[in-house]
């Protein structure tokens, strides 16, 4: 059943990521369609309700497939004024333009998949670090290749809620590790 539900709200995340971006009456629409750290939280989210490292890396997988399969099919719709008319030379120049992404979900999509699944059993500051300093960190890193968005609210929300993902993740952290440490003393 969860994989039913990765792949369905997986498939509207990407679905609505493309049509935010088609959407030029709201100018910081599109920036944040550009956002990568939601591509990176999806997988880490669904590999958190799994058990074993194997099945949260095939979920994550699984989700960030679903999502990038809904967002390059929203991509050639008529909605985005792409006509196929029974040619494939459209979705094949999609793949192409894209490969760089498609090589990079293939390859973050299994790691935020195995850090969901560390922070779900073991609560790995490492997982924190990578998901925190993901959101909070892509500005900085978007302005060091001179593609800051435009608008200082996108880049300011985004930090302001990777610093509130990051508080949750410290605070849960913290909380984990007093609960670890009390167990023994309840047993004497």
């Amino acid at each position: 059943m969860i994989y039913l539900l990765a792949v369905t709200v997986s498939a509207v995340f990407g679905g609505v990521d493309q049509y935010l971006g088609s959407i030029s009456a709201i100018p910081w629409l599109p920036e944040i369609s550009l956002l990568s750290a939601p591509w990176l939280v999806l997988p880490f989210v669904f590999a958190c309700t799994q058990r074993t490292p194997r099945r949260a890396i095939i979920i994550a997988y699984v989700a960030t497939t679903s999502a990038l399969i809904a967002y390059f099919i929203m991509t050639l719709t008529p909605m985005e004024n792409v006509h196929l008319n029974g040619s494939l030379g459209p979705v094949f120049a999609l793949l192409h333009s894209e490969a760089h992404v498609i090589v990079g979900a293939a390859v973050t999509s299994p790691l935020y998949g195995y850090l969901g699944f560390r922070w779900r059993t073991q609560r790995a500051w490492m997982s924190a670090v990578l998901v925190g300093g993901a959101i909070c960190l892509e500005p900085l890193a978007s302005a060091s290749v001179g593609r800051l968005p435009q608008f200082p609210e996108v880049w300011g929300a985004q930090i302001a809620i990777g610093l509130l993902v990051s508080g949750y993740f410290v605070w849960r952290g913290t909380h984990f590790r007093r609960e670890l440490l009390a167990r023994p003393l309840e047993g004497r």
